[in-house]
């Protein structure tokens, strides 16, 4: 009797060695599954942190994470191998071996509340660093959504011109460009970075309207390039008709005046119907780009057109202009004389202003001044005068004259 009960009572500590060990066992388990889940929630905070800072804090706090990682992979190897050495179900399980156990796991479940302790300390640690990034991240979303809007709303304003015949094949290329780039945007911040991501949701942003607004006025651009086509042809129609009114003009000029005043004239008549002809060609281009659509070709050439027949109006010009200018002197060549002697009096009285004696720096190019018009007065005396230098004769002293204005006035007002 005396030997069945003491197995009984051995029996008993052995089932309570077991149950305490199984109670430490379930206690391990389940400090491993917070700190395992601790760590998941860390992680995604790190990552977040990481996507949208890349100040040295986020870098530091990203290694911090990594050497954090280091010491719960070391409490929880501990942990299983202490589960794996154990079979606390085996039924011949000994009493000591279920003590040993016990201990152990119940070391490795304060190695693993201890370092889960270490882990809530770090997160509470990074939550500015986190409230941070969580705001940054939030203008991801928007800008992401404003780029897919303006891409889509290229695109139906491109559909929309080629439903009027218009192909606007560059348009399409440029919007075709944007794919990559909203592939990228798609990726999202967690591979590019918030501020990168940003940065190119914009990118598209503005791409797209640009894309978007030439598309719509691609229509009105087609018709003012009509207009100006057919406004150059008749200009440069006129052109022609004009440069054959030019010999006319050149005759009177060799009849009443010396050949200095006419001779850089000659070539005008026929160099402008040289330039009108060259120009009625590029109009000719202009045409067909149009009919091709290729309106960048066009408006280089439609500008190319307005610059030569600008050039070839003022040299049209110039033989009239010329003509009406030498008559005029040649009529009253004091009233030049007078406008240019009335601008050098006008700058001595600025140079003689709070002065008795002016400064020879001014005085100097006003006294040469004075004595290049008496100079052009006596080339007039001649035979046959040379009325056009006299006029560039005027033209140059006045310069002069202005150029030291603006010197006293500048010196001046340096103090």
């Amino acid at each position: 009797m005396v030997t069945t009960a003491s197995r009984r009572w051995f029996g008993g500590r052995d089932e309570s060695r077991r149950a305490d060990a199984q109670a430490a066992k379930d206690a391990a388990a389940a400090a491993f599954y917070e700190l395992d889940s601790a760590q998941r929630d860390l992680r995604i905070s790190v990552e977040t942190i990481a996507a949208a800072d890349g100040s040295p804090a986020a870098r530091q706090a990203g290694a911090g994470f990594i050497a954090l990682g280091q010491r719960i992979d070391q409490v929880s190897q501990v942990y299983i191998e202490a589960v794996d050495a154990h079979d606390l179900d085996r039924p011949e399980l000994d009493g000591a071996v279920a003590t040993r156990a016990r201990e152990e796991l119940t070391r490795a479940r304060e190695e693993l509340v201890r370092v889960k302790a270490e882990l809530d300390r770090f997160a509470q640690g990074l939550q500015p660093l986190l409230d941070k990034a969580e705001t940054q991240l939030a203008r991801v979303a928007p800008a992401r959504e404003r780029a897919r809007a303006a891409l889509l709303a290229a695109s139906t304003a491109l559909d929309e011109v080629r439903g009027k015949g218009m192909r606007a094949d560059d348009l399409a290329a440029r919007l075709a460009a944007l794919g990559p780039e909203l592939t990228k945007l798609n990726q999202g911040a967690a591979q590019h970075g918030v501020q990168e991501t940003v940065q190119r949701a914009d990118r598209i942003l503005r791409d797209a309207e640009a894309i978007r607004a030439e598309a719509a006025r691609l229509p009105e651009r087609a018709a003012e390039i009509d207009r100006r086509l057919v406004s150059l042809r008749t200009r440069a129609q006129a052109l022609r008709n004009r440069a054959d009114r030019v010999d006319p003009v050149l005759s009177e000029l060799r009849r009443r005046f010396s050949a200095a005043c006419w001779q850089d004239l000659q070539h005008v008549p026929d160099q402008a119907v040289r330039d009108v002809a060259r120009a009625e060609e590029r109009l000719r281009e202009a045409a067909r780009a149009r009919e091709e659509q290729r309106w960048a070709d066009v408006a280089a050439l439609v500008e190319a057109v307005r610059t030569a027949l600008d050039a070839t109006d003022d040299a049209v010009s110039a033989a009239q202009d010329r003509l009406t200018r030498l008559e005029a002197v040649a009529r009253d060549p004091q009233a030049e004389v007078q406008r240019t002697r009335f601008a050098i009096r006008d700058a001595q009285r600025l140079a003689m202003e709070g002065r008795t004696v002016p400064e020879p720096r001014y005085a100097g190019p006003l006294d040469e001044a004075v004595a290049r018009v008496e100079r052009a007065v006596a080339a007039l005396e001649g035979r046959h005068p040379d009325y056009w230098a006299f006029l560039q004769e005027m033209e140059e002293v006045r310069g002069a004259v202005a150029r030291v204005v603006a010197d006293i006035r500048g010196h001046r007002a340096g103090g």
